[in-house]
């Protein structure tokens, strides 16, 4: 699956899913484009711990729910890398919330980040996507599958981005694949600051497979299907849960 002269964009890429997916693609010898907001200390440690590894990153700090900043941020992507091979829909952001206590604010913020945020993207990649043809990875969420109370922005954005990920498909292909992963619960700082909610649990009892995914496990099925194994993946919603969706 080696991505050796491949240029990567991961967006929201400092920490969790997003920083072990830039780790991997670097193993494959890429070149990632490391996206994140006001987290350049995050970065540097980042670069500091990765930098026997293959690849090459570049910081490319940047708001994703501002089409301004993402249209600049692939601009100077292609400006220093001549290309882009492979675009990761990884920013989000999630609260827990019961839905008569969601504010206007809180819904705008939750889209915005999770969901326009994978449009703006994919708009302002797309156009050189398609030079040379590529693959578009989104990354949504099981409870976009299954619901969730308290989350109703974020399973409505996650959601969103499912049939955004299939429309890309159908109008892109074959070009460009576009296809979805939709993780279970996942070890990582959001999971770690939602368990800090009161009234909230995560159990790993409750998931077949007793624990919680590791970034990395996710991370290999966003390498997998950006890959060419994935050649025949279109519009595909693949969803490592551990056996949530069972629950």
């Amino acid at each position: 699956m080696t991505f050796s002269g491949k240029t990567v964009l991961v967006t929201g890429a400092t920490s969790g899913i997003g920083r072990a997916t830039a780790e991997a693609f670097l193993r494959e010898g890429a070149i990632v484009g490391v996206n994140h907001l006001g987290q350049s200390q995050l970065f540097a440690a980042m670069a500091e711990a990765l930098r026997e590894l293959p690849g090459q990153l570049l910081e490319l700090e940047a708001d994703v729910s501002n089409g301004t900043a993402v249209q600049e941020m692939i601009n100077l992507l292609i400006a220093r890398t001549g290309r882009i091979d492979v675009l990761v829909n990884n920013a989000g952001i999630s609260q827990i919330k019961p839905f008569l206590e969601t504010s206007e604010e809180d819904w705008d913020r939750i889209i915005d980040t999770d969901l326009k945020s994978v449009f703006l993207c994919c708009r302002a990649a797309i156009p050189h996507l398609l030079e040379r043809g590529g693959s578009i990875v989104n990354v949504a969420s099981e409870l976009a599958l299954s619901g969730r109370a308290r989350f109703g922005p974020y399973t409505a954005a996650k959601g969103g981005v499912i049939s955004l990920t299939r429309s890309l498909a159908r109008e892109f292909a074959p070009t460009i694949r576009v296809n979805a992963v939709a993780p279970g619960p996942t070890r990582t700082p959001m999971l770690d600051s939602e368990a800090l909610v009161p009234g909230h649990s995560e159990d790993p009892g409750d998931i077949p497979l007793g624990r919680f995914a590791q970034p990395q496990e996710i991370a290999e099925s966003i390498v997998f299907l950006a890959s060419s194994r994935a050649s025949y993946f279109c519009g595909d919603i693949i969803s490592p849960n551990g056996g949530a969706v069972m629950r």
